[in-house]
């Protein structure tokens, strides 16, 4: 019998909801259960891949190509696991599907409505996966209280009822603020949100109270006794250096030992010994390197996570703690690169649109004429090409056609597949592909084999006419794709010491224990420069 464990959120958004599940599947997975997390988003977006990064983060792409909140790469990263685009459920697919059916006279007559149609749609797509599983966290995004989220939160509380209550459990995130004009922690948001979950039918089995420092026992006995909740369920998760200690706070305050008991599973060992490994590593770095990441979103850093988990998985590798700095794309254009003055490595990321673009075309160039370690990524492969174009091919106002539609030299343009689209949602080149490498370059010594599959996310490309001219001047396309040699996946320049660009997303397949091999290979270059200055 598959359990359930539905992780929700109450007083604050923000508070760590998807770390916690992320860390609750780890505990489980650790302890020898087949687990997978699923993730709902109460939104009416079909899915994330239309929303701006300042609205909810960066958009995380999956292998089959779903564009999905970025929580999903956190328990991709937790877990170690590939997951699908199923694992994320948002109010638009349900009610797309529930209307799709009622148009196709599937519900026989019947008056459509919240309850029941809508709550057996969330229910069938939960159980639909849980199928493989001995265990499903599934988060439910939002704050209890929220209008849109309310038909999950019904929908869960049925499957309690349905399940029987030793199959499912209920994991309540709240936040636990400490007043400066009284020096002590308040409980009555916990309080209150508990109230709010419990008048919709459900009673938490364990309280995550999220606070800046560890849980007073008065505040832990009052929130007990006030949410009716066992002591030893108020678990305190308090402020920690890094994301990844989070799954080790919560087994000492022993989460993972109540939720197995609470499902009647038997209680093992976990198997926590790379995971703490990995974790002292990192906080024992003491070396830095400082990599700047010239984005057109670094107001929120969270827009460009997997990029800041790729860089910290590569810190433990090459055993130096990166440090970011960074550098609003506009501000290169406004100031100049003096902005980048010190660093030891430069990140160009992905990033739709003309804003900034400029901005990052004077970064690449301030990285190629100093032979500074440099990564580009998605957008930043294609101006990489563009500055190229212009500055070692003298090809003045080459660009891109999706930024200059009227360029003089078309270096970066669509495929004509690409063309004459009325749609945005879901059309551009999405989830893994193969990638063919060149033997001799280096991105095959950073790789170590000929294939790999990379995950995707664009609609533009190098455009073919020109790519004999650009490797007679020495830029090398080391990386083609294997199902298309039309399209260029990876360049880099030989006489520099590190520069290499990549058309897809390398970060959204990093792992703690794996760091995604150009990353690895950019700290590596950075520790080197930095060495050598």
């Amino acid at each position: 019998m598959t359990k359930f464990i539905f992780v929700t959120g109450g007083v604050v958004s923000g508070l760590g909801k998807g770390i916690t599940s992320a860390s609750i599947g780890l505990l489980m997975k650790a302890r020898g259960y087949k687990t997978t997390n699923i993730k709902i988003d109460p939104y009416l977006n079909y899915d994330a891949g239309t929303m701006n990064p300042y609205q909810h983060g960066e958009v995380f792409v999956l292998e089959d190509g779903g564009e999905v909140d970025l929580d999903l790469g956190n328990y991709e990263r937790f877990l170690d696991t590939n997951l699908t685009f199923d694992h994320n459920i948002t109010t638009g697919k349900v009610y797309s599907t529930v209307i799709e059916k009622e148009r196709k006279g599937e519900y026989l007559g019947a008056t459509v409505q919240v309850i029941p149609h809508i709550t057996d749609e969330i229910k069938r797509r939960i159980r639909e996966i849980a199928k493989d599983y001995d265990i499903v966290v599934v988060e439910i995004g939002g704050t209890v209280g929220d209008i849109e989220s309310m038909p999950f939160l019904e929908a869960a509380r049925q499957m309690q009822l349905e399940e029987g209550r030793g199959n499912v459990a209920f994991v309540h995130v709240t936040y636990v603020p400490k007043l400066k004009v009284v020096g002590e922690q308040k409980t009555k948001p916990t309080q209150h949100s508990v109230k709010e979950l419990r008048s919709l039918g459900i009673q938490p089995d364990a309280i995550v109270a999220r606070s800046e420092d560890p849980l007073e026992e008065s505040a832990r006995k009052k929130i007990s006794l006030f949410t009716n909740v066992p002591e030893e369920a108020v678990i305190s998760a308090y402020d920690v250096e890094d994301t990844y200690e989070v799954p080790l706070l919560l087994e000492r305050e022993g989460l993972g030992k109540y939720l197995t008991k609470r499902l009647g599973l038997e209680d093992r060992e976990p198997d926590l010994k790379e995971w703490e490994k990995m974790v002292a590593k990192y906080k024992a770095l003491q070396d830095t390197v400082e990599i700047a990441i010239v984005g057109k979103y670094v107001k929120l850093t969270d827009s460009y996570l997997s990029i800041k988990e790729a860089l910290k998985h590569a810190s433990v590798s090459n055993e130096v703690k990166v440090k970011i700095r960074w550098v609003e794309a506009e501000d290169v254009e406004e100031h100049g690169t003096k902005l980048l003055e010190g660093v030891d490595g430069i990140i160009v990321p992905g990033g739709f649109g003309a804003r900034g673009s400029e901005g990052k075309i004077l970064t690449i160039r301030y990285a190629r004429e100093n032979d500074i370690p440099f990564l580009g990524i998605c957008f930043g492969f294609q101006l990489t090409v563009v500055e190229f174009a212009r500055n070692v091919l003298e090809m003045k106002g080459a660009h891109s056609t999706e930024i200059d539609p009227q360029t003089p030299y078309p270096v970066v343009d669509l495929m004509p597949e690409q063309r004459n689209l009325d749609r945005l949602g879901g059309t551009m080149r999405l989830g893994a592909y193969p990638v063919k490498i060149k033997k001799g370059t280096l991105a095959y010594s950073l790789y170590g084999r000929e294939l790999v599959y990379e995950r995707h996310r664009h609609r533009w490309e190098v455009n073919p006419d020109y790519i004999e001219a650009f490797e007679k001047a020495g830029l090398v396309f080391s990386g083609i794709a294997g199902d298309d040699e039309r399209r260029m996946e990876i360049l880099e320049l030989p006489d520099k010491r590190y520069f290499i660009a990549t058309q897809f997303h390398p970060e959204f397949k990093s792992r703690p224990m794996r760091p995604a091999p150009v990353f690895h290979g950019l700290v590596k270059a950075a520790k080197e420069y930095k060495q050598e200055k």
